[in-house]
């Protein structure tokens, strides 16, 4: 077969080619100047030859320089990306409230929860980043206005205890610190939203939300996480049932108060009349927004990515969720004789608020505990206020406020302590609780933490509020409220072409 193929193969043009190549023959037909660049790309060529040679090894200390940019670059990301979902809490807020709230004041609704965000943006970087995290007196901020200067506290000397005293144990930059923390002052804001809805006059919410974000809850927020007298006794929140919850809560429980029930809420007996939500799909979409946003407001609040801490933090945040969720249900069941979808909705919140303060210092069955009775608390909670005449068309002072409490003093029933970590993150943390042997010692510090910030909060708020009403009037005439304030205070409706109901 060779043989049959051989004649051809060799009478073919590229075989001949290449069986007289001759490299000692070949002319290369280059013009004068080409030719002339040769011998220079030659040295080029030996001198890239040389330095690979030549180049020092990497040494140690470079290294680990490399590790440490390589480590700010993920904590930075991981901050950042957590940041955002903590953000997208808003259009979760939007959901609820929205839902829960009657027809004719959607577009109500939606625009405080909208708007407010853009005001906390600017309230907290005029104002309170630089009150809440620059240098410490104890009791307030003392510089940092517009950013400047505000990342001054000094440092613990532990990674993960930094965070609580100030912001500057960790490489990530500046801009992505107040990011974090701008969207969990606006979360304080959003909360007094729901509490207020359906009576609120709309430039009064966003003035108390300028004051609120600005000046009272970077005070507050001081005391725990800028270094400030509450961290220095040993408080501990790690990622806001007081500092963000419970502090939004008491100012929605003050402004609901002082604007006073709804028309027609209450009957002359004190009894209540129902004034059910218009859509509780998009309130139900909107409780699962905020369950997704938990898993960047807890987690996140390592302002590390600590495999490890994020995992655990996670873990304990889903399943007082859960719990509080199957508890709300059941108590909701045998107390009002059916599973109220609202009940279900805000045990859920009320389990995922509880665990915020605790949920890095726990185990998993701590958690489970901490979040059913959050879920048990929410459904007596709403009764409570109604008994009180405090109307809140979306129970935001009995998820926040009741349970941002609760959840601060589960710290010093629950946490494992510093020298247990089989069950928790962190080895800097709080003494270990009443339940796990620890006495006393931390429960007294997270009540005197809680209801100092509580009366604090109760001040500043009824000082704003009170002011408001002074001079502008903080509630909507009662025909604008019985025609709805889409139209009183918007101008236009939600559903145009949908019947109106009163």
């Amino acid at each position: 077969m060779y043989k049959m193929y051989k004649p051809k193969l060799m009478r073919s043009r590229k075989f001949k080619l290449i069986s007289n190549l001759n490299f000692q023959k070949i002319r290369f037909n280059l013009s004068p100047s080409w030719q002339a660049c040769l011998p220079i790309a030659g040295i080029i060529l030996l001198g890239w030859g040389y330095a690979a040679v030549a180049a020092d090894p990497p040494t140690l200390e470079s290294l680990a320089e490399g590790q440490a940019n390589l480590k700010v670059g993920m904590d930075t990301m991981w901050v950042m990306i957590t940041g955002m979902l903590v953000f997208f809490m808003n259009a979760g807020f939007c959901m609820l409230e929205t839902g829960m709230c009657r027809q004719k004041n959607a577009v109500n609704v939606l625009s405080k929860n909208l708007i407010v965000f853009a005001l906390s943006t600017v309230a907290f970087w005029a104002i309170g980043f630089g009150l809440m995290f620059s240098t410490s007196n104890g009791f307030i901020g003392s510089s940092g206005f517009f950013l400047t200067g505000a990342d001054n506290s000094p440092a613990t000397g532990d990674a993960y205890q930094g965070i609580f005293s100030a912001l500057n144990w960790t490489g990530v930059p500046l801009a992505a610190k107040f990011f974090f923390q701008l969207v969990f002052a606006g979360t304080a804001a959003t909360i007094v939203s729901g509490a207020v809805a359906e009576r609120v006059k709309f430039v009064d919410f966003l003035i108390f939300s300028l004051l609120l974000v600005g000046i009272a809850y970077p005070i507050t927020g001081h005391w725990i996480w800028g270094g400030g007298w509450l961290y220095g006794i040993g408080f501990w929140d790690f990622a806001g049932s007081t500092v963000v919850h419970a502090v939004g809560g008491w100012s929605a429980l003050m402004g609901a108060a002082l604007l006073g029930p709804r028309t027609g809420r209450y009957n002359p007996d004190g009894t209540a009349n129902a004034m059910p939500g218009h859509n509780m799909s998009i309130a139900t979409l909107g409780c699962l927004i905020l369950w997704l946003g938990w898993f960047g407001f807890n987690p996140g609040s390592t302002m590390a990515a600590d495999p490890n801490a994020i995992s655990h933090i996670a873990l304990t945040t889903n399943t007082a969720g859960a719990f509080g969720g199957i508890a709300a249900t059941l108590t909701a069941w045998l107390v009002l004789g059916k599973p109220d979808l609202s009940m279900v909705i805000n045990g859920i919140l009320a389990g995922l608020v509880a665990v915020t303060a605790p949920c890095a210092f726990i185990n998993v069955p701590s958690a489970a505990v901490i979040g059913f009775i959050g879920g048990i608390l929410v459904v007596f909670g709403v009764g409570f206020f109604d008994k009180l005449k405090v109307d809140d068309p979306v129970g935001a002072t009995s998820v926040h406020l009741l349970n941002g409490v609760w959840g601060t003093l589960a710290v010093g029933l629950f946490a494992v302590g510093a020298s247990d970590q089989a069950g928790a993150i962190y080895a800097a943390g709080p003494k270990a609780g009443l339940l796990f042997g620890g006495g006393i010692e931390q429960l007294w510090i997270q009540f005197l933490g809680t209801i100092t910030v509580g009366g604090m909060t109760v001040l500043l708020s009824t000082i704003f509020w009170l002011a408001l009403k002074a001079t502008l009037g903080i509630r909507v005439t009662t025909e604008e409220e019985y025609e709805g304030l889409d139209l009183g205070e918007h101008g236009m409706e939600a559903y145009s072409g949908f019947l109106k109901e009163r």
